[in-house]
C-alpha cells in the first residue's frame, strides 16, 4: 500500500513557518511593551524617592531642584506613554497577523486530518476486500481439491 501523502504539505510547512515568524514578531512587540512599562515604573520610583528626600527640606535650592527634576520625570513619562501607545498599536497589528496565520494553518491541518482519515478508510476497505478475495480463493481451492 502506498504511503499517505498530503498534496499541500509544502504549503502547510510554509504556513507553519509564517505563523512561527508572526508569533516571534508578536513576542518582540510584547517585550517592548514590557520594557516601556518597566521604565514607567522606574520613573514612579524615582519620583517617590525624590519627593521623600525633599519632604522635610526647607532649603529653597532643594525644592527648586526637586521641581526641575519632577518636570524632567513628567516629560520622560509623557514620552514613554507615547511610545507605549505606539507599541500597543503595533502589538495589536501583530496579534491580528498571528490570528490570520493561525486560521490558515488550522484550515490546512484540518484538511490534512480529513485526507488522512479518508486514506485510512480506503486502506481498511482495500485490506478487507483483499481478505475477502483471499478467503474466496481458499474456499475455491478447497472445493476443487475435493
Amino acid at each position: 500500500m502506498a504511503k499517505f501523502v498530503f498534496e499541500l504539505e509544502s504549503i502547510l510547512e510554509i504556513r507553519n513557518f509564517e505563523q512561527k515568524q508572526a508569533e516571534s514578531e508578536l513576542a518582540k512587540c510584547l517585550a517592548e511593551e514590557n520594557r516601556i512599562n518597566e521604565n514607567i515604573q522606574q520613573l514612579a520610583i524615582q519620583y517617590a524617592n525624590s519627593k521623600a528626600q525633599v519632604k522635610n527640606s526647607a532649603n529653597f535650592d532643594d525644592i527648586f531642584t526637586h521641581n526641575q527634576y519632577t518636570k524632567l520625570l513628567d516629560y520622560q513619562k509623557e514620552v514613554l506613554l507615547e511610545e507605549l501607545t505606539q507599541a500597543k498599536l503595533e502589538t495589536e497589528k501583530k496579534r491580528k497577523i498571528v490570528a490570520e496565520c493561525m486560521k490558515k494553518t488550522t484550515a490546512l491541518e484540518k484538511m490534512k486530518e480529513i485526507k488522512l482519515a479518508e486514506y485510512k478508510q480506503d486502506v481498511k476497505t482495500k485490506q478487507k476486500k483483499q481478505q475477502e478475495e483471499l478467503a474466496a480463493l481458499k474456499a475455491f481451492d478447497n472445493s476443487s481439491n475435493r
